[in-house]
This record gives structure tokens, C-alpha cells and sequence, in this order.
């Protein structure tokens, strides 16, 4: 018994000179003990959490992958796929093919490990070790003349801090159609393989730039004769220079010439410097009375409206001639027996 208590009491001594030393490298690094070190050391008991070497990355989900593999704008060390799928079909079985076609190495690890790579983020059985995808300098962006078409639509961010906020915002703008995204280097977080996820793959086919100096970027492309249209919340006395810089509705707002529309912050929203340099204000106007704290909407959801509400108005948008299609129904009386019919549900009567 006393010998089992020795080697116990050796055994919690040098964990507790193994936790002292991760901490204090913690606080070296200027990170807080107890939050990321420590959820490693309980998924893995006290062992490293495995991380691809050589200055790589962990992509995870499938459609991440398979976009990132299409564009091919990164390197690639080695597939990961999730081993127990005897058959791989669809996406899958296309992943593979384009990984083999590359000579890039597979493996086949359990879902256990990839769990504990991916740190128990939703991986769907795919992963990848890639190079980091970063912003490219805005001047790299190429100078887009007004002159040259009157419905550009850039997307400036700044300072947007939630990975998963900024994965959705990618998400939207690039299926409403904006033309390039610029986001501000500092405060904002990375292009990480979480944003990757959370916008479906988006982030991995869009341009996306960046800048030091937002305001001078904003200034100089009005000078060049671009709209800067900021974004705030629902008009009040708290919002800065609204005497000044005039707010209008996003659903008044007429789209008539090449646009930059600019959103802040998830909590404090643009920057006084960054505001001053818009030329307007686009607001959200809520359709009730709001209580205290409820007077805003999550940037990722503001960004959806207020694009799908300018990007509606492009030319060839398909939304209002179907709608005025449906409404007025089909002319001809023969037209209508040719119409398909909708199959009920068994469980449903025709009644």
C-alpha cells in the first residue's frame, strides 16, 4: 500500500511539473491557462493533441475539401478519409478520384481520431492538411473602373471577429453575386478552416482582399467615383454623425452605380473613421416595436438582407418576372390542363 502510494504521489507530481510547465507556456504565449490548453489535455489525457506539421492546417468537411481541391489555391500534404466507408459515392468518390489524380496520400483513420484532430468539429468523415489560405493585398484587387459596369458590388468588413459569422457572411455574398470582399487586417480573425466551414466552401473560391488602411481605402474609391455605403442599426440618438451622413432604408436604396457596402463589428459596428468615409447609411427597419437589446440583428443575417435587397435590383435578376409569372397564371385555358399536378401525400385526404 505505501509503495501504490508513492508511485500515486510520484504519478500527480509529475503531472502537476506538466501542467505548470503548459501553463506557464500558456502565459508566455499571452493566452489564458484553463481554456484551449486544458481542453487538449482532457480529450487526449495529458498527450499533445496532434497537429499537421510544416506550418499546415487542418481542413475539415466535405465541401471545404472538395472546393479547395477544385481551386486548387492551396497545397495539399494528405487526404484524410474517414475509415469504415467500404463504398465512396458522390462527392466522396470524387474527392478521392481528384486526390489520387494529384498524387496526393490518403489515409483511412477511425472516426475516433478524427474526432480528436478536428477537436470534435463537425468533419463529415473529411479532412484535409493544407496551407493556410490568407487575404491578398486589395491592391492586388485591380482597379475596376465605375465607368465599366454600374452594378459592382464590393463587400467591405471590418473587424468581424466570429469565424462562423464570417464563414456565413462569405456564404451569402458569394451566392447573391458581390464581385470581391475587403476585410480589414487588424481586429479581424483569419481565413481559418472553421470560417471554411461555416461557409459551406465559399471562402475557398472567393477573392478575398485585405487592407491596413480602410479608411484611406474607402476614400479613394470615392474619389474614383464609387458609392461607400456604410450600414447601421435602427436610427437612434446613440448612432454618431447621423446629422451629417443621411440614412436611408435598404429597401429604398436604388442601385445605380458601382457600390462598396461596408459592415462592422459584431458588437460596436463601424469604426468613427470608417463611418465618416461613407457617403451614406443604409438601415434595416424593424416590423414591430423593440424592447432594449433587441434593436440590432447578427451581422451575418444583416449581410443576407442588405445584399439580397441591392443585388435584386441587378438586370436579369430572376425574381421579379417569375413573380409577376405566377401571379398572373396561365392565359391560355388549355395552358391549364398542362399543368403538373402536385403529388399528395398518401396520408393526406383529397379532402
Amino acid at each position: 500500500m505505501a509503495l501504490l502510494s508513492a508511485v500515486g504521489g510520484a504519478t500527480w507530481h509529475c503531472c502537476g511539473r506538466l501542467l505548470t510547465r503548459r501553463f506557464s507556456q500558456a502565459l508566455g504565449r499571452g493566452e489564458r491557462p484553463g481554456g484551449e490548453e486544458l481542453s487538449r489535455l482532457l480529450l487526449d489525457d495529458l498527450a499533445p493533441t496532434p497537429r499537421p506539421a510544416g506550418g499546415l492546417e487542418l481542413l475539415f468537411g466535405l465541401s471545404p475539401c472538395l472546393l479547395a481541391l477544385r481551386a486548387a489555391r492551396r497545397r495539399v500534404a494528405r487526404l484524410l478519409l474517414q475509415a469504415g466507408r467500404s463504398r465512396l459515392q458522390g462527392e466522396r468518390a470524387e474527392l478521392l478520384r481528384a486526390a489520387e489524380a494529384r498524387d496526393i496520400p490518403v489515409l483511412r483513420p477511425s472516426r475516433r481520431k478524427l474526432d480528436v484532430l478536428c477537436r470534435y468539429q463537425v468533419h463529415q468523415g473529411v479532412c484535409m492538411e493544407v496551407s493556410p489560405l490568407r487575404p491578398r493585398p486589395w491592391a492586388e484587387a485591380g482597379e475596376a473602373r465605375p465607368g465599366d459596369d454600374p452594378q459592382q458590388l464590393w463587400l467591405v468588413l471590418e473587424g468581424l471577429q466570429d469565424p462562423r459569422n464570417l464563414g456565413a457572411v462569405l456564404r451569402s455574398a458569394h451566392f447573391l453575386g458581390v464581385d470581391k470582399v475587403i476585410t480589414s487586417r487588424r481586429n479581424s480573425c483569419p481565413l481559418s478552416p472553421v470560417v471554411s466551414k461555416a461557409s459551406a466552401g465559399a471562402m475557398e473560391v472567393m477573392d478575398v482582399f485585405s487592407t491596413d488602411d480602410l479608411a484611406g481605402f474607402l476614400q479613394a474609391k470615392s474619389q474614383q467615383g464609387w458609392l461607400v455605403a456604410g450600414t447601421v442599426g435602427c436610427p437612434g440618438p446613440e448612432i454618431s454623425l447621423s446629422s451629417e451622413i443621411p440614412i436611408t432604408n435598404c429597401l429604398e436604396f436604388l442601385w445605380d452605380r458601382p457600390t462598396l457596402l461596408v459592415l462592422g463589428n459584431e458588437g460596436s459596428g463601424l469604426s468613427r473613421e470608417v463611418q465618416a468615409s461613407c457617403q451614406l447609411l443604409l438601415s434595416i427597419r424593424p416590423g414591430r416595436q423593440l424592447p432594449p437589446g433587441l434593436e440590432s440583428l447578427n451581422v451575418s443575417v444583416a449581410a443576407g438582407i442588405l445584399l439580397h435587397s441591392i443585388c435584386s435590383q441587378r438586370t436579369g435578376f430572376p425574381v421579379e418576372g417569375k413573380r409577376e409569372q405566377a401571379l398572373q397564371g396561365p392565359q391560355d385555358p388549355s395552358a391549364s390542363s398542362e399543368v403538373p399536378r402536385v403529388a399528395q401525400h398518401p396520408g393526406l385526404s383529397s379532402g
